[in-house]
């Protein structure tokens, strides 16, 4: 009988490494973090970069850096005069993203912004091509509607953690205050005219969302 660990590393095994600046990030994250399992990781990582490559992107922006780890693998699809614009709530965390920022070689594309993302998105300037959202679960619905008129038509807006680690499927009047979040945003999106969309039932669950 094969378990859950196997098969993600057998689908590790047949994924393309992880760049040592991140194999470095993952390791650091593990160690010395409270909740390290926030790391998108090896897998997620490279589907990020994927995605991004497949994009092009001029304009990134995400919503909830942690350390760093999905804003450096979401970097990779960049145009060469790309930028990526990063919302952390955490201060405490500026120091090891921008000292990953600099290993990776991507300061002169990078833009971190301290703070809560409610009161940051409103004054942001640029319309953006790809946003990824995973941050507040309680705040999903919210973030989406104050991006939504930034993503530029044809852009992206990609969600993590949509399945929450099953709890969506529990009765509303069960669910706790994330879990109903997510489920909000989850029949939002599902009930949008303006998007398609699709949920990837991949680690925690992905959202991804096409602006038509």
């Amino acid at each position: 009988m094969f378990t859950e660990t196997d098969i993600h590393d057998y689908a590790s095994l047949y994924t393309s490494e992880e760049p040592d600046v991140l194999k470095e990030l993952n390791r650091e994250t593990h160690v010395k973090m409270i909740y390290p399992r926030m790391l998108s990781g090896h897998l997620q990582g490279r589907l990020l970069s994927m995605i991004s490559k497949m994009i092009q992107p001029t304009r990134i922006l995400e919503i909830g850096t942690y350390t760093g780890y999905s804003a450096i693998c979401l970097s990779e699809g960049l145009q060469k005069n790309g930028q990526i614009h990063c919302i952390e709530i955490n201060p405490e965390l500026e120091e090891i993203i921008q000292k990953y920022v600099e290993k990776s070689g991507i300061r002169s594309k990078f833009k971190l912004h301290i703070g809560d993302a409610i009161h940051i998105i409103p004054t942001l300037k640029e319309n953006y091509d790809l946003v990824f959202i995973d941050a507040d679960k309680e705040q999903y619905l919210q973030y989406y509607q104050l991006i939504f008129n930034k993503v530029k038509k044809g852009g992206y807006i990609i969600a993590d953690n949509v399945i929450w680690n099953g709890k969506v499927l529990l009765d509303t009047k069960k669910a706790d205050k994330e879990t109903e979040g997510i489920k909000k945003f989850n029949d939002y999106i599902r009930n949008d005219k303006r998007v398609e969309n699709m949920l990837l039932p991949f680690r925690d669950g992905i959202m991804i969302i096409k602006k038509i």
